[in-house]
């Protein structure tokens, strides 16, 4: 295992799973709200599950809250993204409500509160070495990068963000990270919003939108 410092081992991991415990027990009304009204707009499943690379590019299950449908038509094709987002998964976006089931991830040990966004499996074969380090990280919930642009910053400028990130832990630079996003958050900064165009999908140059990816 790589070590950038003593903040990226055991004591940022301690400090992960307490606050995630914490706020899980804080959110559980909550969380219990959303995921009835989900099941009643939308039916099952409440909570969305994908692949995404995590710790070294290791696969892990990343969990969401549902925002779309299974709408498809007739010839059995899901419909475009924009016509299966539901009025309710729009306000979860939004807010970013729909990213708090990932505070189960971070108890579980597959991300962090803080670290790189994990991406899609698929464009693990695409980094450049120096890009890859980004995985030298759990990936975290929020990070460096969401902070400075989020779906409007460059991919290879995310990535250069998020290696600057992993070689610079610390428990101060957590925090602040931590606590602008909770303050960009409220104010919505730097995010897509819902019908507009996701971020292109990463393929070193131009390439078709993939929502998927700014998630």
């Amino acid at each position: 295992m790589i070590v950038h410092g003593p903040w990226s081992g055991w004591p940022k991991r301690c400090f992960d799973c307490v606050a995630a415990a914490v706020g899980l027990i804080l959110l559980a009304p909550v969380l219990a709200l959303i995921a009835a009204t989900i099941r009643l707009a939308m039916g099952p499943p409440v909570v969305f599950r994908q692949q995404r690379p995590g710790l070294h590019g290791r696969p892990f299950t990343l969990y969401k809250f549902r925002t779309m449908t299974d709408t498809s038509d007739v010839d059995g094709r899901l419909l475009p993204e924009r016509e299966r987002v539901t009025q309710l998964g729009r306000i979860l976006r939004r807010t970013s409500v729909d990213e708090l089931p990932e505070l189960f991830n971070v108890i579980k040990g597959d991300m962090s509160l803080v670290g790189p966004r994990p991406l899609l499996m698929r464009y693990l074969e695409r980094y450049t070495r120096e890009q890859f380090r980004r995985h030298e990280a759990r990936p975290g919930i929020t990070g460096l990068a969401q902070l400075n642009g989020r779906d409007t910053t460059p991919w290879e400028r995310r990535f250069a963000l998020d290696v600057w990130y992993v070689d610079n832990q610390s428990f101060w630079l957590d925090l602040r990270i931590l606590l602008r996003t909770v303050s960009k958050t409220i104010v919505q900064a730097d995010v897509s919003q819902p019908g507009e165009e996701g971020i292109a999908e990463f393929q070193g140059s131009g390439g078709r939108t993939d929502p998927e990816a700014s998630s």
